[in-house]
């Protein structure tokens, strides 16, 4: 024990900033998803639309993400992911700006998120976590914990930032405001801090031994013929398609309890908050216990949220401890993911191999809510989706304990020190 603390804080002196950066690159990655909501009614208001055609677009970005995350995955480990990391971080915002533009058009519309979803792509969370993970072993999970914070950010700030132009400068000028204002914030951190043990420094040679002992793992073939990959896709997929639709709605849901729209958002908020602890704690976790079972208890926290809103009977006291284990578990999802991906699979891969589990995230993250409004505009209800939830929550429980324990041979060497 006392050698792991020894790694540890040897890793945290030596590359400590670097989940930092990483954090503040991810969040530039999914601006255009937390950024979304304050734009979503002065915009429809502007085009007449519905704002269900306002967010088709943000379901055919998320869809071409899923479509195109192995390719990334496979640019990370080839490349490395600073390169990519400098690109994307100016496309993105460039391309959130450039939704100001829309003209109404549904076709330029569509354009409009095509282009958004393409200049994202070199940015996903594959090449954050891939950075992180080449640099840290013994703290490994806190380590990546820390960079998926970013979510947490962007939750944060975006939404704050965006009404705040919206109200002085109207819904275009603010849009390009605040990719300015990020792209200022994000840019520079990431150049002078953001580089993983897969980026040489100027100087130094090809076959350097951090880059060498980098490339510890299985390959590609034989991670996507593994039980393992299809298990952690299974979960992924299932957890997305329950849980993103489940916060989606969460307000929706509590409106048919009768919470006025302010109180709903109040409660609601509780989620974004509790995902920044329940990140943390479960990095901390999975560096200490076994990393299967972690994730194994905090994926069935959604399943006990369900069902509290199915049958706790709406008190504020129920909807609050539901909303704080929905958001626990959002903390913990991409951890999990990604902490047990570059264990079982080690780094060689693990872009192309995260990739496909990005995929998977994707995939639920753009059906699961329209699935949700399908449900409830059949059944006038969300009960069959919440108890279909934690149906799901259970089955991605049962799949993660499945797991066996990983070859340490896989993630254990220099590359963190």
């Amino acid at each position: 024990m006392q050698s792991a603390n020894n790694g540890a804080l040897c890793e945290w002196r030596k590359f400590g900033l670097l989940p930092v950066a990483a954090a503040l690159g991810y969040a530039s990655c999914v601006i255009h998803i937390y950024g979304l909501g304050v734009y979503i009614e002065p915009i429809a208001k502007d085009f007449g639309w519905s704002r269900a055609a306002m967010t088709v677009g943000m379901t055919l970005s998320t869809v071409i993400q899923a479509l195109c995350a192995i390719p990334i995955g496979l640019a990370v480990d080839r490349f490395g992911p600073r390169p990519l990391a400098l690109f994307g971080v100016i496309l993105t915002c460039a391309a959130f700006a450039n939704i100001s533009t829309a003209t109404g058009s549904d076709g330029n519309w569509y354009l409009l998120w095509i282009l958004m979803s393409l200049c994202s792509l070199p940015i996903q969370a594959t090449i954050w976590t891939s950075a992180v993970a080449s640099r840290f072993t013994a703290s490994r999970g806190l380590a990546l914990a820390v960079a998926l914070c970013g979510a947490s950010v962007a939750l944060i700030v975006f939404p704050w930032l965006g009404a705040e132009l919206i109200q002085s400068y109207g819904w275009r000028q603010a849009m390009r405001i605040e990719a300015l204002i990020w792209v200022c914030v994000a840019w520079p951190i990431v150049f002078f801090l953001f580089r993983g043990a897969q980026d040489r420094q100027k100087g130094e040679p090809k076959a350097a031994n951090v880059f060498s002992a980098a490339l510890t793992g299985v390959d590609l073939k034989y991670g996507l013929k593994s039980s393992i990959f299809w298990r952690l896709f299974l979960v992924a997929l299932l957890f997305t398609f329950g849980t993103i639709g489940l916060n989606v709605h969460f307000p929706l849901v509590l409106k048919g309890y009768g919470f006025s729209p302010v109180a709903a958002a109040g409660l609601a908020s509780l989620i974004g908050w509790f995902s920044i602890p329940g990140r943390l704690l479960t990095g901390m976790m999975l560096d200490r216990f076994r990393a299967s079972l972690v994730g194994a208890a905090a994926f069935l926290l959604p399943a006990i949220a369900a069902a509290i809103l199915l049958y706790g009977g709406g008190s504020m006291l129920s909807i609050g401890l539901a909303a704080a284990m929905i958001g626990f578990t959002l903390g913990a999802e991409v951890d999990v993911l990604v902490f047990l991906t570059s264990r079982y699979f080690g780094l060689k891969s693990f872009g192309a191999l995260y990739g496909g589990i990005l995929a998977a995230l994707s995939i639920g993250t753009a059906f699961g809510p329209l699935f949700a409004a399908r449900v409830f505009d059949l059944s006038g209800n969300y009960n069959t989706f919440l108890a279909a939830t934690a149906v799901m929550m259970v089955l991605s429980s049962l799949a993660l304990a499945s797991l066996p324990r990983p070859q340490p041979e896989l993630y254990e060497g220099p590359a963190s020190v």
